[in-house]
């Protein structure tokens, strides 16, 4: 790179290489690689290396990337959140409890998940468990029947996104509430068949969600797009343009 472009390698490049070897599943070269970077590793390639464990339910070198990050980003909850859903979704209860008072005894807040669409003009918010629009009662009466729909064509619920130890039905009722799929009923149920349905989302879509729009898409033969704070996630026929991967 130096040689034939005479271009500087920086601190984005060498995380696009980290990415790269950690999306062929090379978490271990990956990691070696970053000892190798003759830069002080930053927040975007341990990051890069953060993501890619969750993917690969690799806790062990998410603990080291984590540990990283806290000292490089002490105030960045995603760095927490996503840890803390590595440790639920192996049911490691403990460790989650420990993320959690650390976040609590050090004053880092969580940014809470919100989701927004905009049709004619209007935009419209949602929170996660949102009962404010004037259409709640229909937005929630398209989710509660989703699940049978979507049940019926393959979908497993991911509760493993669910941060809390409760139930598994109460863990499943937990994850229609997400502002995304608010955002997304909202928009079924304003906008014609052709029409796209274009969410932003504040935070990194969660797997569950990422799967049901999947199936929302294929089931109601709409094409939808999700911005959330990673990249754009364009869903259609039952597939996502990122492959499964953010």
């Amino acid at each position: 790179m130096q040689t034939k472009y005479s271009i500087e390698p920086r601190h984005e490049h060498y995380a696009c290489v980290v990415d790269l070897l950690a999306r062929a599943g090379r978490l271990v070269e990956a990691k070696e690689f970053i000892k190798k970077i003759p830069l002080q590793p930053g927040p975007s390639i341990w990051g890069a290396l953060l993501a890619a464990c969750r993917k690969s339910r690799n806790l062990e070198i998410a603990e080291i990337a984590a540990k990283e990050l806290f000292v490089l980003e002490p105030e960045n909850s995603c760095n927490y959140i996503l840890l803390s859903n590595m440790y639920a979704e192996a049911g490691t209860w403990k460790e989650v409890d420990k993320l959690r008072a650390r976040l609590k005894c050090e004053g880092i807040k969580k940014n809470p998940g919100c989701s927004w669409i905009e049709i004619k003009g209007k935009a419209h918010l949602f929170l996660s468990g949102d009962l404010s629009h004037p259409q709640s009662k229909e937005i929630y009466n398209l989710l509660e029947a989703l699940p049978e729909k979507i049940k019926a064509a393959g979908y497993i619920p991911n509760t493993s996104f669910v941060l809390h130890d409760i139930s598994e039905e109460e863990k499943e009722q937990n994850l229609i509430i997400h502002s995304e799929k608010l955002a997304i009923a909202f928009g079924l149920l304003n906008t014609n068949p052709e029409v796209v349905i274009r969410i932003t989302k504040n935070l990194r879509i969660c797997g569950d969600c990422h799967t049901v729009i999947k199936f929302i898409s294929k089931i109601y033969e709409r094409e939808i797009v999700v911005r959330d704070v990673n990249r754009f996630h364009h869903f259609r026929d039952g597939a996502c343009s990122c492959g499964d991967y953010w």
